[in-house]
């Protein structure tokens, strides 16, 4: 069960790894772009190509749907970047139903784990594989790996590196329930510690990607980092003695620059950024297209 790209990885890993997918739950078709084309989600698109049977709910506790689940009596089920589950859907496998996180549990519960470890300026984050149950992201964890964030790097960066480490958790994750089912024993898992600071990871809007410059200028750097390329940090701004409003920010370092941001204490650079209308660009290109019109 799962939707955008993240989710194929371990799906591919299950398919050319042997294993028996019966079939793949996704997010129904929508239409995106200019031209309102109905695009299908990453996830169909990897199960149309190896001929898996494609589910596409509008209502999780839909009996139609219900029904179809149940008719491929599935031993296990696992869910990557999908929606939160009722537990008619999570409880129905003999073997339960498993989620990959990309956060090392218990922080970071929510939607937008990468994105607020990125924000709050984590030097690590990792994935982590656990057993559904009732409240979000609460379940007892099976696996732990973790990734180093780099000073620099952004969401992007960060997303596509967990990405490619997903696979080999889905694959290891299931191995193990597999051998422990063989075995019959109990699986090993450990409950989340219970945490003192806490840290959640809510959807993000696009009230949340405002830039607030009443913070220290690291913060705003690492504000801008954990929300690039997507869905982007922005601002209004006065650039060349033009006011632009809605200006996407996506990367930036300490100091002045050509273009800079005063934050409460002290300069930040914008070293990339789009202003409406326009494509993505750095600094220099942005000022000499300005002073060109």
């Amino acid at each position: 069960m799962g939707t955008p790209e993240f989710a194929v990885e371990g799906l591919r890993a299950l398919v050319e790894n042997g294993y028996k997918v019966v079939a793949v739950v996704t997010m129904p078709d929508k239409p995106a772009g200019r031209g309102h084309q109905v695009q299908f989600s990453p996830v169909k698109q990897y199960a149309l190509t190896h001929n898996l049977p494609v589910l596409q709910p509008e209502k999780l506790k839909d009996e139609a749907f219900l029904a179809e689940l149940r008719s491929y009596k599935a031993d296990l089920q696992i869910v990557t970047a999908f929606r939160m589950l009722p537990e008619v859907v999570w409880a129905m496998p003999r073997l339960g139903t498993f989620n990959v996180h990309g956060s090392l549990l218990p922080q970071y519960r929510g939607a937008a784990p990468i994105n607020w470890a990125v924000i709050n300026g984590d030097k690590e984050t990792g994935l982590t594989t656990f057993m559904l149950k009732h409240e979000i992201d609460t379940g007892n964890m099976i696996l732990q790996q973790r990734l180093a964030i780099g000073d620099d790097e952004d969401a992007g960066s960060v997303h596509d590196r967990l990405m490619a480490m997903s696979g080999e958790m889905v694959l290891r994750t299931v191995r193990l329930i597999e051998e422990c089912d063989r075995e019959g024993k109990p699986l090993p898992t450990t409950p989340q510690p219970e945490l003192q600071d806490l840290r959640p990871a809510p959807k993000i809007f696009k009230e949340t990607c405002q830039i607030d410059t009443t913070r220290t200028a690291e913060e705003v750097r690492n504000f801008v980092r954990g929300l690039s390329p997507y869905p982007a940090a922005w601002c209004n701004m006065t650039i060349s003695g033009r006011m632009l409003e809605n200006v996407k920010v996506f990367r930036t370092h300490l100091g002045e620059g050509l273009i800079t941001l005063r934050c409460a204490d002290g300069p930040l650079s914008i070293d990339e950024l789009q202003i409406p209308g326009k494509k993505r660009m750095d600094a220099r290109s942005l000022l000499n297209g300005l002073q060109n019109h």
